[in-house]
C-alpha cells in the first residue's frame, strides 16, 4: 500500500493570528533565514530570539514571514523529535513577549520526489536567475504531486529543486494532530493528480504559446538597462488582455531614471490557442527615480497613467493602430496625478509614439515583431496646443520635445515647449 504525504502550511485562516519575523541571535545580528530553507543540515550555535512583528493570537506552529521556515512550540517539538530524528534541528528560540521556549526547525533532508508528471503544473527556473545551485529547479509547482516511492525512510522533508515546500508523512500529520497543536494546515500530495489529461494538455499547449513571447521580452528589456526584479509590481489576471496576464516591469536606466514597461500586451490571444503578437505593442513610459516610488509603484503617478493609458489602448482599436504607426494624443481621469500635469477640466494628457533615440521602436518575440509605444505625460499648455493644431500640432511638438533632448521623458515639473 502506498505512503501517503503531506504539505505541511499555515493555518491562515487562524482569528487574530500572530506574524514572526527573522530571527536575531545573540550578539543582535539578524540570522539569515535561507540557511534553514535548504533542506541540509546547518551549523548554529548560540539560541536565537525571535521578533513578532505582528502581535496576535500565539500559536504551535509559525512560518517566518509566512512562507519561510518553521518556529514551533515544544509540543511540536517533540513530536518531530520522536518521529524524525534524524530529519530535522530544533534551534531553542525564545520568541518576544512568550515565557515559554520555542523552536527554531531546520529540515536537514531533501529529497527529489516531485512527480511532475502528476502535479498540475510545474515552472522551471532560469539559470540566469540566480536561484539556488540546482540544475532543475522549479520556479513554481502548482497542485504538487510527490512519487511516494523516491522518499525511502524520510519521514520530514523538503523536495529537491523546490525546497520552499515543507513535507510530512502521514503518522507525522496524524500525530501533530493528536497534540491539538494550532497553526498547522495539511495538503495531500500523494495520490491521483488534480487534474484530468485534458486539462493538462491545455495548460502545456498555453504555456507553448505564453513562455517564448515572455522570455523575448524579458531579454529585450535586459538590453534596455538593468530590470529590477525586486520592485513590487501590481500584477493581475485580466481577460481585455491578450494572454490574461497584466504585468508591468520596472528598468533601472543611465543618468538615475527607470523605465516603467507594460508586459502582456503581446501575448498571443490565448483564446484562439494559436500564435500572434496580440495587440502587437508594449508601452514604455521613461521617468526619474524621484517620481517612481519602488516599494509600489503602484502609488506612483508614471504607473497611474501608463495603466489608464494602457486601458484605453487595450479598449479603442483605432488608439492600438495610430500608436503603432506614428503619434497619438490621449487624454485620461487627472484623479491622483500631479497639479501641473491636470487641465482645468480635471484630465491629464499623453502623447504616445514619440521616436526616442535611446530606445527601440521594436523588438523581435518567436511569433514576430512588437511595437514599443512611448508614453509622455503633457503639461496643459502642450495638451492644448495638440487639440488646436491637430496632426501639424503633433508634429510640432515631437520636434521640439526632440530638441530638448528628452523626447520622450515623463517629468512632472518641467517648462512647457509651447
Amino acid at each position: 500500500m502506498a505512503k501517503n504525504y503531506f504539505k505541511l502550511t499555515d493555518d491562515m485562516t487562524w482569528p487574530d493570528r500572530w506574524l514572526l519575523g527573522d530571527p536575531i541571535d545573540e550578539q543582535g545580528k539578524e540570522v539569515r533565514g535561507r540557511q534553514f530553507m535548504s533542506g541540509e543540515p546547518t551549523r548554529f550555535d548560540g539560541r536565537l530570539r525571535v521578533p513578532v512583528y505582528h502581535p496576535g493570537s500565539s500559536l504551535d506552529f509559525t512560518r517566518v514571514d509566512t512562507g519561510g521556515f518553521p518556529v514551533v512550540s515544544e509540543k511540536v517539538a517533540r513530536v518531530l523529535a520522536e518521529l524524525a530524528p534524524g530529519d530535522v534541528q530544533l534551534i531553542p528560540a525564545e520568541v518576544e513577549s512568550r515565557p515559554e521556549t520555542y523552536f527554531v526547525v531546520n529540515v536537514a533532508r531533501r529529497v527529489k520526489c516531485i512527480d511532475e508528471v502528476a502535479s498540475e503544473e510545474v515552472r522551471y527556473g532560469e539559470p540566469e536567475d540566480n536561484w539556488p545551485d540546482e540544475l532543475g529547479y522549479y520556479e513554481a509547482v502548482y497542485g504538487m504531486r510527490i512519487d511516494p516511492t523516491q522518499v525511502g525512510d524520510a519521514k520530514v522533508f523538503r523536495p529537491w529543486g523546490y525546497t520552499g515546500s515543507l513535507l510530512v508523512a502521514e503518522d507525522v500529520k496524524e500525530a501533530l494532530e493528536r497534540t491539538g497543536a494550532t497553526g498547522l494546515n495539511f495538503t495531500q500530495v500523494t495520490g491521483p493528480s488534480p487534474i484530468s489529461d485534458e486539462e493538462r494538455a491545455y495548460k502545456r499547449r498555453c504555456r507553448e504559446l505564453l513562455d517564448p513571447p515572455l522570455a523575448a521580452r524579458r531579454a529585450a528589456w535586459k538590453c534596455l538597462g538593468a530590470v529590477d526584479e525586486l520592485a513590487v509590481v501590481p500584477r493581475a489576471i485580466c481577460y481585455e488582455w491578450p494572454g490574461h496576464r497584466q504585468d508591468w516591469r520596472v528598468i533601472h536606466r543611465e543618468a538615475g531614471r527607470l523605465l516603467l514597461v507594460s508586459e502582456g500586451l503581446s501575448d498571443p490571444f490565448i483564446a484562439r490557442l494559436e500564435p500572434s503578437v496580440g495587440f502587437g505593442l508594449e508601452l514604455a513610459l521613461e521617468t526619474e527615480q524621484t517620481e517612481l516610488h519602488l516599494d509600489s509603484i503602484e502609488g506612483s503617478w508614471p504607473f497611474t497613467l501608463l495603466e489608464r493609458v494602457s486601458k484605453e489602448v487595450v479598449a479603442h482599436e483605432n488608439v492600438r493602430e495610430r500608436a503603432k504607426a506614428g503619434l497619438v494624443a490621449l487624454e485620461v481621469a487627472g484623479t491622483g496625478m500631479p497639479a501641473t500635469l491636470v487641465t482645468q477640466e480635471g484630465r491629464v494628457g499623453a502623447l504616445l509614439g514619440l521616436e526616442s533615440r535611446t530606445l527601440p521602436r521594436r523588438f523581435p518575440t518567436p511569433f514576430g515583431d512588437v511595437r514599443l509605444v512611448t508614453v509622455k505625460a503633457l503639461l496643459p499648455a502642450e495638451l492644448e496646443y495638440v487639440l488646436k493644431r491637430g496632426e501639424a500640432g503633433l508634429d510640432e511638438l515631437a520636434r521640439r520635445f526632440a530638441e530638448t533632448g528628452e523626447e520622450h521623458v515623463s517629468r512632472a515639473s518641467r517648462q512647457a515647449v509651447v
